[in-house]
This record gives C-alpha cells, sequence and structure tokens, in this order.
C-alpha cells in the first residue's frame, strides 16, 4: 500500500512540476505574445477603464472623458475639436491614436513611469497612474485666426515663435471632428470610411505632413546661399542677370511676371520676385553651395520631431544647371512643409539662428506637478548673422513697397516674401500660393511671431504675386493676434498664461458651415 502512495506522491509532484511550467511558459515566456494577440482584450479594457489626461491650450482643456458605459468604457471627447484636431489627433478606441495624442500616449493614458509616485511603483503595485495633462504651445487666438483666415479652403498655418521655437498655430484646412473616431461600433466605422475616402482630405495634416513646392517664397534661402558664399556682395548692385534668362544647356527660357528684372540687384529681386536673377544666383552659388545651405535651413531632414513626426522637405542633391536653376526659385523637385517654411521666416528674423520647434511646452501629473518642461534647443545655424540682418532689410522692403504689401500690419515691422507654385501637367494647374513672413513691434526687442501659409488652389493668376492676394491677409491676421498676445505678456497683462489656467475662454469656432463641439466634456474625476 505504501509504495501505492508514493507512486501517487511522485504522480501528483510530476503534475504540479507541469503546472509551474506551463504557468511560467504563459507568464513569462509567451506573455508578451499573448498580450499583442488581438483576441486578448484584456488590454484595451485596461486601458479605457480610466479617463485619460487633458491637452491644454492657453491652461484649458481642449479635450475630455465620456463614460460610454460599455466594456472600453471611457470615450475620448474635443472641445472645438475641427480647430484642434492638427495638434491634439484623435484617440480612437477602433483606430488608435495620432499627433499629440500618440506622441504624449503615456502621459495621458497614466502608463508613463514618470506619474507615479515612486520607482517601480507601478510595477510593483501592478497599478496605473491617473492621466497626465499635456500642455500645448498653442495659442487660442492665434489658432482662431489662422482657421478663420483659412476658411475652408485646402491649405495650412504654421506660426513660429522665433526665438523660442514655440508653435504658435498649426492649422490644416480642411479639417474634420475627431470625436467620431472615440468610441466602437458601426457609426465609428462609417465615420472613418467618410473621412478617409473624401477627395478633400480632411485628416491630412497640411502644415506638417504635407510637401508643396515653395515657389518663390524659396528665394530667400537662395538669397542668403548667395550672400553666404559671397557670390553677392552688394545687395544693391546689378547681378548682371540677362532678361530673357535661357536655362543653362537648353533653349528653355525663365519667364518673369515683374518688370525690370533685366540685370536687377538682389534687393530687386526679392522686392519683386524675379525669376531670372534667383535662378542666376542659383547656378552661380553651384548644387553644393545649395545644397547645404537648403539642409542648414532643414530640407533633407527626416529626424524632426515636434513631438510628432514631420514629412522631409526635400532639396534634391544631384541636378543639372538647368534643373539647379528651377529649384533655386523653389520649382523642379523642390518641396517644403509648411512648418519648414516658418522655419526659413523664423531664421531670418532669428538673425539666422532656428531653435528647434516644439508643440509640448510641458507635462504634468493630474494633480499638477510638472513631469518634463520643454527646453529651448538650437535647431541648426541656417546663415551668418549678418546675412540675417541684410534679408530682414530686404524682407521688409517687400511687405512696404513690394509684393508683400497685403501682409502689412500697422504699428509693427513686418518683413514677408510672396510666392506661388506652379503645378499639374506642363505647370497648367492653378498655383499653390505661398507668404512667410515675421513681425516685430515698434517697442520689443525681437520679433514675436513667424508664419508660413499656403493656400492650394488658390482663386488667383498665376504670377509671382498671387501669394500676396490670396495668403498674405491670412498671414497679416495671423501676426496681428501674435503682436497683440506679445505685447499683453511685456506688459505683464497676458491671459491665460502658458502652463496655468487661462482667465477668459476664446470664443467658440467651429466647421465652416456649422457650429463645432463647443461644450467641454465633464473633467475627469
Amino acid at each position: 500500500m505504501i509504495r501505492y502512495i508514493r507512486r501517487a506522491a511522485a504522480l501528483c509532484l510530476l503534475l504540479l512540476a507541469a503546472l509551474l511550467v506551463n504557468a511560467v511558459r504563459v507568464m513569462v515566456v509567451e506573455a508578451g505574445e499573448l498580450d499583442a494577440n488581438p483576441a486578448n482584450r484584456r488590454g484595451p479594457i485596461a486601458r479605457w477603464a480610466e479617463p485619460r489626461g487633458e491637452i491644454l491650450v492657453d491652461g484649458e482643456p481642449v479635450t475630455g472623458s465620456r463614460d460610454s458605459g460599455q466594456q472600453l468604457r471611457w470615450e475620448r471627447t474635443y472641445r472645438k475639436g475641427p480647430l484642434y484636431a492638427p495638434v491634439t489627433g484623435y484617440a480612437s478606441q477602433t483606430y488608435g491614436t495620432t499627433l499629440v495624442e500618440n506622441a504624449r500616449d503615456g502621459i495621458l493614458a497614466g502608463t508613463d513611469p514618470a506619474l507615479a509616485p515612486l520607482p517601480l511603483w507601478n510595477e510593483l503595485t501592478r497599478g496605473r497612474s491617473p492621466g497626465g495633462d499635456v500642455a500645448t504651445t498653442v495659442r487660442a487666438a492665434v489658432q482662431e485666426a489662422a482657421y478663420r483666415g483659412l476658411d475652408g479652403k485646402r491649405g495650412a498655418v504654421v506660426a513660429l515663435e522665433p526665438f523660442s521655437g514655440r508653435i504658435l498655430a498649426l492649422v490644416s484646412s480642411p479639417s474634420y471632428e475627431p470625436g467620431v473616431l472615440s468610441g466602437t461600433g458601426p457609426r465609428v466605422e462609417e465615420a472613418w470610411s467618410r473621412l478617409t475616402t473624401s477627395p478633400n482630405q480632411p485628416m491630412l495634416n497640411r502644415a506638417l505632413r504635407q510637401t508643396y513646392p515653395p515657389g518663390s517664397a524659396f528665394k530667400i534661402v537662395t538669397a542668403a546661399a548667395a550672400l553666404d558664399e559671397g557670390v553677392v556682395r552688394d545687395v544693391d548692385a546689378p547681378t548682371d542677370t540677362p532678361d530673357p534668362f535661357v536655362l543653362p544647356g537648353t533653349r528653355q527660357v525663365l519667364p518673369n511676371e515683374a518688370k525690370g528684372c533685366a540685370d536687377a540687384s538682389l534687393a530687386y529681386a526679392l522686392q519683386w520676385s524675379c525669376n531670372t536673377v534667383m535662378a542666376g544666383l542659383g547656378v552661380e552659388v553651384g548644387l553644393d553651395g545649395m545644397v547645404a545651405a537648403a539642409e542648414r535651413f532643414g530640407f533633407d531632414d527626416t529626424t524632426l520631431r515636434v513631438p510628432s513626426w514631420v514629412a522631409k522637405s526635400n532639396f534634391d542633391r544631384r541636378m543639372s544647371p538647368d534643373q539647379l536653376a528651377l529649384s533655386s526659385i523653389g520649382q523642379f523637385d523642390t518641396t517644403a512643409t509648411p512648418l519648414q517654411m516658418a522655419m526659413v521666416a523664423a531664421a531670418v528674423a532669428n538673425n539666422g539662428e532656428i531653435a528647434r520647434p516644439y508643440l509640448v511646452e510641458r507635462t504634468a501629473t493630474a494633480g499638477g506637478a510638472t513631469v518634463e518642461r520643454t527646453p529651448r534647443d538650437r535647431y541648426r545655424q541656417a546663415m551668418s548673422p549678418s546675412t540675417a540682418l541684410q534679408l530682414q532689410r530686404l524682407m521688409v522692403r517687400a511687405v512696404e513697397e513690394g509684393t508683400g504689401t497685403n501682409g502689412a500690419v500697422p504699428g509693427a515691422r513686418v518683413g514677408g516674401k510672396t510666392g506661388t507654385a506652379q503645378h499639374g501637367f506642363g505647370n497648367t494647374g492653378t498655383p499653390y500660393a505661398w507668404f512667410i513672413a515675421w513681425a516685430q513691434a515698434e517697442d520689443a526687442a525681437r520679433p514675436a511671431v513667424a508664419v508660413a501659409v499656403v493656400v492650394e488652389d488658390a482663386e488667383a493668376s498665376r504670377t509671382d504675386i498671387s501669394g500676396g492676394g490670396s495668403a498674405a491677409p491670412i498671414a497679416r491676421a495671423v501676426m496681428e493676434e501674435a503682436l497683440r498676445l506679445d505685447a499683453e505678456s511685456r506688459t505683464g497683462g497676458a491671459p491665460g498664461a502658458r502652463g496655468g489656467r487661462a482667465t477668459a475662454a476664446p470664443a467658440p469656432v467651429g466647421p465652416p458651415g456649422g457650429p463645432g463641439r463647443s461644450t467641454p466634456p465633464p473633467r475627469r474625476p
């Protein structure tokens, strides 16, 4: 009898060991694979069991959470969703996250270890901290001015603070309501299908992820290269550029829309946007010099994050002389995001230095304690300070007496450059209208804002000055708001100091043709 008991005990021990081995296999060896299995609902249930943290603009939340009563309990809601969609992105239980919702998901979802009261606290307690908050650099008044200016037309606006790199406005139009993607079920699937198949591409972030031929706005880069390389030593001296100008190695004549461009100076060429002069200067600088200059401004950089990823702006490294001439006036294969062209304007305004652009000012716990603050960071030295000072003067002249007069702001020093980029087969398409600019109050020590505006298929003639008619008025409205806020901050009267509660809520803004979601969802408990 004892022998049988021993055998039974041995069998039990063997089965117990097998159970322990299997538990180790499931809990350790295969844990990652099981967690990633789409059939495993525990992860999504835990992820949406608590409200997300908030994304803040001027200290006020533009996001919220709603108790759906479903298994995936808390759904994301958005205040003025179309206005801020290019900043927030969406947080969907079905389709994931984008933009700030994605880049700072750990903070917002409460899974970031920095939110825990003690190191390894969440790992030891197998718990999760309440979702933290993300304070953006966006200023509501500047964002609204840009949104109203585009008025539903396809295009984008980016406004930067030149010295710091803070993104004051980031608008893409047409926009969409991200809240319609928050939950699950047929309603969300129908909204996704409608948005992703729309010919207007409302979910495309044109400010960060769409590149356009920059046209004559790129001439600022070419002018910087010519001055830094010593090709031009006197901006008011003739350049010996013929008009008509035949592209090197071809019989193709490069036209001018402006008058008086034959043998014109660099100053005149920027003031009236002479294609021939700028194309000729690009050829004189040479391919290596132009590539180096473009890359100093940020072209061809695939690593830029704000913190969301940014599409690469392109300047070809291999070109024939005729292609280089066209690229030097922002044509051929040269393309740029609106953010990139705002950085070009900011470089001139900030004495040649580009501060790394960023969209998140600080992150904080649910209780308000700062987790991380974004510091100012030098990105590139795009040109020498002396070159920047000369370009400041020339851009001011273009606004005061040239193609950019529609961008002038009374009581402020404004420098700008218009641009019209051709597109379509044989350049038969309606052009993209550009305006890049910076503005400085008369009593301020440095410029308050740099801005880039692009309007797709602008209703303008195919000339180099259509950017002044279609895009410059939008830039002017944006600069006026930025200058007003800058004046208030310098006199100590700015509402909604960055990172704190705003003293006044901005006026409701909705999508063109209808009201937006203006009632904020309840704050998480």
